[in-house]
């Protein structure tokens, strides 16, 4: 042991358990925990009110972790630390890898002007993305093939490791989480604290759920918004309050002793890997958050309709299953993926409105706003991303609703004005006889809007748009 003290840097990595810096940094003795908060570095993807939401219980949830010695700062994370070192007696600082472009860059001029000793690990992806090469040693661009070919043939994750088995702390800045000012003026967020728990403890709470009443039948009952096979995990997973090792190994430890959730495991790790892909894409292509990555795409003549952005902002398309969505996703943060999915064709593709306008909604609502995968994911639904979706692709909401909600328990949790209304029209009310509207209280234009589209002739002209490239 030595006196030096090692300041461990917390970035995208709010846990103590399976932490690979930390637990490297434990083991020199002293430590000094710090979290940075550098929001600007950010520029044009700062972030967004759910994340900041998200980001303040979680630091509140680490900080009593560590006894509340957990030192906050805000400003230029190199100024920061070179002032820290100067001032202390510091003989190394370590952390965790991101892998936004701006993140990775200021790390590698911190590596540089520091003139102690930085070591950085990976404490957030199963796979580093310069390890998944083709042959050639050029990246993949589809998803199946960097998946199967490339990541189940590498390389074993590494297994999750322990919470340090002594962990010295200092506490150094009088800084309190709250002048961080992460939590808005506002009091929307107050619907989502009733809907999550954040921090570390809650995310292994979460997971152990998933697998004990969501993983059976997860690979067909997943599409389902009303069931519970989903994991929830994305939010935390972004925020590193548990780390995709542990996710992948509690899994697979569930098909280790029953086989019957083979199937289920196998699909369920693959979403885990579509994540890695999109990280992949991310550091590969760092311009995916906001060019096309297919080039054609920069020709495509997007609509600019700022009432059709509002009425799916707002949930008031007219589309009971697009509206629940965008609404869940307002009293929430979070939405289905599933519904995700319907919600981006329809602006897209029936509205032809630019992926931008979703990406930067979703940016700024969901608590799980993840650069990778916000902008691999917008890029994949409008047709211009890698493994991209057809664009004869497009998600008919009615049909969708219809198969996926059939007893409209989603829809109607998340557009009660519908409550009364049979499963026959629920998905298509502008159908239904006004007999049928009476007796379910609805007044179509005033308590429930009519569809702001003509599904059929949108669908046309998407498709007449997408062939003209």
């Amino acid at each position: 042991m030595t006196d030096k003290i090692t300041i461990f840097w917390f970035r995208q990595d709010l846990r103590i358990s399976d932490n690979p810096g930390l637990f490297e940094a434990a083991k020199n003795g002293l430590v000094l925990p710090v979290y940075l908060f550098d929001d600007e570095l950010a520029a044009d993807f700062r972030l967004g009110s759910a994340s900041k939401w998200w980001l303040h219980h979680s630091l509140q949830s680490l900080d009593k972790s560590l006894d509340n010695k957990l030192n906050f700062y805000v400003g230029d994370s190199k100024t920061i630390l070179s002032k820290i070192i100067k001032e202390n007696n510091i003989g190394a600082v370590y952390w965790n890898r991101c892998y936004e472009p701006w993140r990775m860059k200021a790390d590698n001029e911190i590596k540089q002007s520091l003139e102690i000793e930085c070591k950085s690990f990976n404490g957030s992806l199963l796979w580093e993305p310069w390890e998944i090469l083709k042959a050639d040693k050029s990246s993949y661009k589809v998803f199946t093939p960097f998946y199967r070919n490339g990541c189940l043939r590498a390389s074993e994750p590494r297994e999750p490791l322990p919470k340090p088995q002594k962990l010295s702390l200092l506490k150094n800045s009088n800084f309190a989480l709250s002048e961080l000012n992460l939590l808005p003026d506002k009091k929307w967020y107050k619907r989502m604290e009733s809907f999550w728990s954040v921090g570390e403890d809650s995310a292994q709470q979460r997971l152990q759920e998933f697998l004990d009443n969501g993983l059976l039948n997860y690979k067909d009952s997943r599409n389902y918004p009303a069931k519970k096979n989903i994991s929830r995990l994305s939010p935390y997973l972004h925020f590193g309050e548990i780390s995709p090792n542990q996710v992948w190994y509690s899994a697979q430890a569930k098909k280790a002793i029953n086989y019957s959730y083979s199937k289920d495991v196998d699909h369920f790790l693959s979403e885990i890997g579509w994540r890695e892909f999109s990280y992949y894409l991310l550091y590969h292509f760092p311009k995916l958050p906001r060019d096309n990555f297919q080039a054609k795409f920069d020709r495509f003549q997007w609509k600019n309709d700022q009432s059709f952005i509002k009425a799916w902002q707002n949930g008031q398309t007219g589309f009971p299953i697009v509206d629940a969505g965008m609404r869940e996703l307002w009293q929430t943060g979070y939405m289905h993926n599933r519904v995700r999915m319907i919600v981006a064709s329809f602006l897209v593709k029936n509205l032809l409105m630019h992926w931008h306008n979703g990406e930067d909604w979703f940016w700024d609502c969901l608590v799980d706003a993840d650069l990778a995968n916000n902008s691999a994911s917008w890029q994949w639904i409008a047709g211009s991303g890698a493994d991209a979706a057809p664009y004869f692709r497009i998600f008919n909401p009615i049909t969708q609703g219809e198969k996926f909600d059939p007893e409209g328990e989603y829809t109607r949790r998340f557009v009660p004005e519908l409550e009364h209304l049979s499963n026959e029209f629920l998905f298509r009310p502008w159908e239904a006889t006004e007999h049928a509207l009476k007796a379910a209280g609805i007044v179509l234009g005033k308590t429930y809007p009519m569809p702001i589209i003509d599904l059929k002739a949108s669908r046309e002209e998407a498709l007449s748009a997408y062939r003209s490239l």
